[in-house]
């Protein structure tokens, strides 16, 4: 990663950004060049949040560059620093591209061949979803299965383990968290919610071996 320029004092910044706004074409254009050159270093800090995503860092900085970009256009001076405002600009730059990314991935998957029919035909994975009749018995044990999780749950997790589940599954209101945003949320860090994820599925994973060996 390359070396950045060290962030402006308050006093610097809010001149740099008087001029953007106030100054003349050539010395707002001057001062936009200064205030992303000298919060490049924010972008690279906040992009190592996302290095567990299967992503180019260069193409992260590029993306997170652009969100400051963007912040530098629309920022208002009355309302803090600068970088505070940009975070959330470049978060939310990042995880747009992520998103796009996962849709498209999913769009991608659904229409990709899985075979042919008996006349040759091809088969998608799309064409299945949408024409496969509706198996009664697969409905029974997935509702059952349902039952069981949210017994289990609450059975044989902790109040933490639990709490961090639901979130991360959409269980609560349907919104699937990131491990990045419930370690936000619960003010942890996400290496130590993938800890906890990782152990309460395992006792999950537990409860229903348990309660599969003792129907057999």
């Amino acid at each position: 990663m390359k070396t950045f320029q060290h962030p402006l004092t308050a006093e610097e910044e809010a001149r740099q950004i008087r001029l953007l706004r106030e100054g003349s074409p050539q010395e707002a254009g001057h001062a936009r060049e200064v205030l992303i050159e000298h919060n490049l270093r924010l972008v690279a800090h906040i992009i190592k949040k996302y290095q567990i995503v299967d992503e180019d860092p260069e193409d992260l900085l590029s993306i997170g560059t652009i969100g400051l970009i963007k912040a530098i256009n629309s920022f208002d001076a009355g309302k803090g620093r600068l970088a505070t405002y940009a975070c959330r600009c470049i978060d939310n730059e990042i995880l747009m591209l992520l998103r796009s990314k996962k849709k498209t991935a999913r769009e991608v998957s659904l229409f990709e061949s899985i075979g042919q029919d008996k006349e040759g035909n091809e088969i998608r994975l799309m064409d299945v979803i949408e024409y496969s009749q509706p198996d009664t018995v697969d409905y029974l044990e997935l509702d059952a299965n349902i039952r069981k999780l949210r017994r289990l749950l609450n059975e044989v997790l902790t109040a933490r383990e639990r709490e961090i589940i639901l979130l991360r599954y959409g269980l609560w209101d349907g919104e699937e968290r990131t491990q990045i945003q419930i370690g936000e949320r619960l003010g942890i860090s996400r290496s130590y919610v993938s800890r906890i994820e990782k152990r309460a599925l395992g006792k999950l994973m537990e409860g229903f071996r348990g309660e599969l060996s003792e129907m057999s």
